[in-house]
């Protein structure tokens, strides 16, 4: 397994994206999250490829100041 096709767990993916558990959730929710994936009962993660491709896409859009959500 590469780098970037290794599982983030939960505090990984808040630390290199900045935001809350609770954000990552609703933004999943809301679609504009990559889907975490179920690794047992109680456990999930996210490939840090995915993860990675989201940040990069959301450094490429431009600010808007007057948009709201994250």
């Amino acid at each position: 397994m590469t780098t970037q096709d290794r599982i983030l767990r939960c505090k990984d993916v808040m630390t290199l994206t900045g935001l809350s558990r609770s954000t990552l959730y609703a933004m999943m929710s809301e679609g504009t999250f990559p889907a975490s994936i179920k690794l047992s009962k109680r456990a999930v993660g996210w490939r840090a490829s995915v993860v990675q491709t989201w940040l990069e896409d959301k450094t490429r859009q431009p600010h808007n100041p007057h948009q709201g959500g994250e």
